[in-house]
């Protein structure tokens, strides 16, 4: 039962929604009931849908499932279309120009920012060993005076932590991206194979391998699975995730072998564990210089090897052209194409019938889903409103039906969907994000209708924290955030004793470096000192790292979403309590809401407006205001967090 409260410390009445999450779980109970029981000619059917079946509904579900949903002027032109025209202006989305920005870096690979050191070892290990054992790259940690490895350790930081925010703002751009492409299927795409071809930003600690690897996906996006397979295998990210640098002849390392049978192509049950050492082999040097990919012939096991029954001198290649002979590579990647576009639930029949339609077309994309798209199955009741959406798709399609043109800095995207569950560039492992289901919980779901709170009435702080600050300087973030920062990441405790090192201190101790360390010599053993010395350098990296990282990253501006409610229903011509509401939910939902729900809705907006329904005001906002109310109480309904 939908419930008005009000809460006190607020100027505003806030929409509260009493028993979510059991309402919503009523809601996909109706749903399991309608797929287990429908008996519809057109469930299971890959016949196109009839031109005389198309309406706006299934243009909006087209566009909500191929991209991220879109207004009403755009769903209204599409349902103009004939269900052909309007599925091949998706697929075939090369015709339409692609004159997005690329993205702009901060330049945080200055040279003379780096020293001649690799920096594609991994950061934590370097500096575990540096802690641990006082040594690395051969200097010996010393007891006074600055040591020549303080600039590695620096540089370390400096790296990992300006990748790491580098990679927010590339995640930006890609929401950006999928906010305004004209190209839906293509985002919606590249967003597919990021989540199957699961690879962390955080493990390699180089941005630029990620939109390297987020690029590639993009072109290859509709494809076919050959070119995929092969691309990944070679690509540098990808290789240094899955630890193929480490794969040689003599000793190889099975990881990325066994996620390509495993993950990417197959499935369990389909290879063998010798199929898997086999395939090693053949991706043995395989591996990555900086950015670019090697195949260094010295480190390749050319030897015979033997494969799904088949023997020869195969290489990468190879494996991917005997992983596609497999039957299996149809069954699997049909049927996640199905689960991620249509619904989760899916028949032998249906697996069969699309796996042999992909087969049949050399494992071709564009088929495939013009296909899907156009099949009496994809419009069928269970098909319709049976997802639950991504967080990423929750923002996304949310700002497309706003019609915004660029994606609000505040709620701030990368956080927003961490925070949700799905961190752009870092999935949760290897497989990816399981989806469905799990997007939701009780804490998600109070964290989505926070977001669409603070979506429609933002609120920004004083003192932002440093990531907001509309500063493209760090240095000029307010002092007590950027103290508080920095002092929260340099506190640590030693096996001398606790010791606390503040920012303030840190910048006192970078320039009298020796007095600080002659004084622990005075009271520590040796061991201890060398241990102290050794954190202590690293904590002072740290701080050189945080602070050199805010001056060089770019920060994105807390800027707030602009859009005007009012003139949306006025242009509508909306000039009732009831019209309103159904505008907001037409434009906005895919599940039609429950009439008691509607009803409390519409009373909700009439005690906003006892003198009658209106559009203007004289300049107060209020009519703004109480719209935006009766949005966030529709957006915070389940009906909402169905696509």
């Amino acid at each position: 039962m939908l419930q008005l409260r009000t809460k006190p410390h607020l100027s505003r009445p806030v929409p509260k929604i009493q028993g979510l999450g059991t309402k919503l779980v009523f809601c996909l109970a109706l749903l399991h009931c309608l797929i287990n029981q429908a008996l519809a000619a057109d469930v299971d059917s890959l016949e196109p849908l009839a031109a005389s079946e198309w309406s706006y509904d299934h243009a909006a579900h087209l566009l909500e499932r191929a991209g991220f949903g879109d207004t009403p002027e755009v769903v209204t032109r599409f349902a103009q279309m004939t269900p052909e025209a309007a599925v091949d202006f998706i697929v075939n989305y090369e015709q339409i120009a692609d004159d997005l920005p690329d993205f702009q870096h901060s330049g945080i690979w200055d040279e003379a920012m780096l020293p001649d050191v690799d920096l594609h070892l991994r950061f934590d290990d370097v500096m575990a060993k540096a802690a641990e054992v006082g040594e690395v790259y051969g200097e010996v940690v010393a007891d006074e005076g600055p040591r020549q490895m303080q600039d590695i350790t620096d540089a370390l930081y400096y790296k990992y932590l300006s990748s790491n925010r580098e990679w927010e703002r590339v995640a930006q751009w890609w929401a950006e991206r999928m906010l305004i492409s004209q190209r839906p299927l293509e985002e919606k795409m590249t967003l597919f194979w990021h989540g199957h071809f699961a690879t962390e930003e955080l493990k390699n600690d180089d941005y630029r391998l990620m939109l390297n690897q987020n690029e590639t996906l993009r072109d290859l996006a509709t494809s076919d699975m050959r070119s995929l397979l092969i691309a990944m295998s070679k690509d540098p990210a990808m290789l240094l995730y899955l630890d193929n640098r480490l794969n040689v002849k003599g000793h190889a390392n099975e990881n990325y072998a066994r996620e390509i049978l495993e993950l990417f192509s197959l499935g369990i049950g389909n290879y063998t564990e010798n199929d898997i050492k086999e395939a090693a082999r053949a991706f043995t040097g395989w591996r990555n210089q900086g950015l670019e990919f090697i195949d260094d012939r010295q480190k390749h096991d050319d030897g015979v090897k033997s494969v799904f029954g088949e023997t020869g001198n195969w290489d990468g290649e190879d494996i991917v052209d005997l992983i596609l002979q497999q039957d299996a590579a149809g069954d699997f990647i049909a049927t996640k194409l199905y689960r991620f576009f249509v619904r989760t639930e899916i028949s032998g029949q249906m697996v069969n019938d699309l796996a042999d339609n992909l087969r049949g077309d050399d494992y071709q994309l564009k088929p495939f889903l013009r296909t899907l798209f156009l099949s009496q199955d994809f419009y069928s009741e269970p098909s319709l409103g049976a997802q639950i959406k991504s967080p990423v798709h929750f923002l996304v399609s949310t700002y497309r039906k706003l019609d915004l043109e660029k994606i609000p800095g505040t709620p701030y995207f990368p956080a927003a969907t961490n925070l949700l569950g799905q961190a752009l560039g870092n999935p949760p492992n290897v497989k990816g994000w399981d989806g469905g289901r799990a997007w939701l919980n009780p804490s998600t779901i109070l964290l989505r209708n926070n977001l669409i709170g603070h979506l429609l009435f933002p609120e920004t702080a004083a003192g932002a924290y440093p990531r907001f600050a509309y500063s493209p300087r760090y240095s000029n973030a307010p002092a007590e955030a950027r103290q508080r920062d920095l002092d929260e990441a340099l506190a640590f405790s030693s096996e001398s004793g606790s010791v606390e090192f503040s920012a303030a201190a840190m910048v006192v101790a970078e320039s009298d470096m020796a007095t600080d360390m002659n004084s622990m010599a005075s009271t520590a053993p040796s061991a201890a000192r060398h241990n102290a010395r050794a954190e202590y350098d690293l904590k002072l990296g740290l701080y050189r790292g945080i602070t050199k990282s805010y001056e060089r990253v770019r920060p994105i501006p807390p800027t707030p979403a602009s859009f005007d409610l009012s003139g949306m229903l006025r242009n509508a011509k909306v000039s009732s309590f009831e019209d309103a509401v159904t505008y907001m939910e037409r434009r906005f939902l895919t599940l039609r809401l429950f009439d008691e729900d509607r009803q409390t809705i519409v009373e909700f907006l009439q005690n906003r407006m006892p003198d009658g329904f209106r559009l203007r005001d004289s300049g107060s906002g209020e009519v703004e205001q109480s719209l935006r109310l009766t949005l966030q109480l529709i957006l915070s309904t389940p009906e909402y967090q169905l696509g």
